[in-house]
């Protein structure tokens, strides 16, 4: 169990997966960029960021819900939980975490969720079987199973988030196609930096002088 005062940002998980030298940057070098596809994200959190609750047929909805899991090490901010009311009385917690685009190959999604649901569990004492990812361009929901092969991604990559800002360094950075959607990218720089020579290519480059 961790204290308080060492708990992680939950969000940094999803940045640990897509990207460890982002998280990096992000996390330990306090350096962020926004493009168009982080502002697109940022105006769709704009309802679920405001802290409100209401309940329509049966279902108690709550928005910028604050939670924590001691087990994990995490804390952050829930976009939507739903807590449906079972028989006796009782509200079953549903987390929905919105997100811009479309369902992703990698499961950074998933687990930023399910790290979610966990915290949701030990808060409230209640089994989170499921969730949902709704995706604002293709404006559907993905209902998400939090079965133990998704809970052993999901404390695998809080340990490995944890590791990584402990060492306090860096990664190197290994360009791939998700640079081109990363607005990290101009201060990753990951096609002057990686490699042999990127460093001289670039500044022969930058300063015009011949080879």
């Amino acid at each position: 169990m961790f204290e308080e005062r060492d708990l992680l940002p939950i969000s940094a998980l999803q940045h640990f997966l897509f990207c460890p030298r982002q998280c990096a940057l992000i996390h330990l070098e306090q350096q962020w960029a926004e493009n168009r596809w982080t502002a697109e994200g940022r105006v769709l959190h704009g309802q679920a960021d405001l802290p409100a609750g209401r309940t329509r047929k049966g279902v108690r909805v709550v928005t910028a819900l604050p939670i924590r899991s001691l087990e994990l090490g995490v804390a952050g901010v829930a976009d939507v939980v739903e807590f449906h009311r079972e028989t006796g009385g009782r509200w079953a917690p549903f987390p929905v975490e919105y997100k811009r685009g479309r369902k992703k190959q990698g499961d950074w999604d998933r687990v930023q969720l399910c790290a979610q649901a966990m915290a949701l569990e030990e808060m409230t004492g209640q089994a989170v079987p499921a969730g949902a990812l709704y995706y604002g361009q293709a404006r559907q929901r993905e209902a998400v199973d939090f079965d133990e092969s998704l809970r052993n991604r999901t404390r695998a990559a809080a340990r490995g988030l944890r590791d990584l800002l402990a060492a306090g360094v860096t990664p190197a950075p290994a360009p791939g196609v998700a640079c081109a959607h990363c607005s990290m990218e101009d201060l990753c720089l990951p096609d002057v930096v990686h490699g042999p020579g990127r460093v001289a290519a670039y500044y022969r480059s930058v300063l015009d002088e011949d080879p």
